[in-house]
């Protein structure tokens, strides 16, 4: 008889175990990665000051003087509570739109249930339903639905999402029958990061692409930000932290080669 080959099964090697599953977060923050890279546009002189009672209440004074529109002021106050339905936030003293947010999450599960504006006697409302489930330590899969009622108008919008996490990359993809966003992040080092995002819109016929990358410089307390978009938009935001006080000065400029529009701005940020 010939030699028999059979695996032999090592008891002393232990099991590979599996990562345990994370609360995926919120559907607004699928592209939050990509989108931390690229600088917000600033156009004035800005002043906030962020002030925390305690741990429940956030409180913010914005001061926006601008050259190009009307300069404002702001307040805004966030309460974050333990068994709150969502957190709410106050703009203005007069309310637009009504709205009831109602959030659940569990330990790898997210569900997100919007109800805007919502009239029995015309038979409007609008819904807007989010889920997000991880599937692997690494995948998060879900879907948006949009559903609007208003007089002699009725129709809903399905937008499916997923997002894969790496050690040093994360790809996100949101496509539907309104279009598609798809961005993509990668940590190049402790001082480099990069962003790549991709909008298509089908209603207005319309696709745009941006690339942003940060810089790091954590001796000099500096972060720089900049981006370039298919719109032919160039822009950069620098960041300078004043330790040990509480305070970062940005300043930041935008140029828009296509539309010929050039604009700069200066904020303070206190808190």
């Amino acid at each position: 008889m010939g030699n028999v080959l059979a695996p032999v099964l090592d008891l002393h090697r232990p099991l590979r175990r599996q990562e345990p599953l994370t609360n995926p977060g919120s559907f607004d923050e699928l592209h939050r990665k990509c989108k931390e890279v690229f600088p917000q546009q600033m156009e004035g002189v800005k002043l906030i000051l962020n002030k925390n009672p305690n741990n429940h209440f956030q409180l913010s004074h914005t001061v926006h003087m601008s050259t190009v529109g009307q300069s404002s002021y702001h307040f805004h106050t966030t309460y974050v509570g333990d068994r709150q339905l969502s957190p709410t936030e106050t703009q203005q003293a007069r309310f637009v739109t009504w709205q009831f947010d109602g959030e659940l999450r569990g330990d790898d599960y997210t569900a997100t249930l919007t109800l805007s504006n919502p009239d029995v006697l015309s038979q409007s409302v609008i819904v807007v339903a989010h889920f997000l489930q991880s599937v692997t330590s690494r995948l998060v899969l879900g879907g948006e639905m949009v559903y609007h009622r208003r007089p002699g108008e009725e129709g809903a919008i399905v937008t499916l999402a997923g997002k894969y996490t790496a050690r040093k990359w994360v790809a996100t993809l949101n496509i539907g029958y309104g279009g598609a966003h798809a961005s993509y992040y990668h940590r190049a080092n402790e001082q480099v990061q990069v962003g790549v995002e991709l909008e298509a819109n089908t209603r207005l016929q319309d696709t745009t692409f941006a690339f942003g990358y940060q810089l790091n410089l954590p001796p000099a307390n500096v972060v720089f930000r900049g981006l370039l978009d298919s719109n032919w938009c160039v822009g950069g935001v620098l960041e300078k932290k004043l330790l040990p006080l509480p305070v970062t000065l940005a300043l930041g400029a935008f140029i828009n080669h296509w539309k010929n529009r050039f604009h700069c701005g200066f904020s303070i940020i206190v808190g």
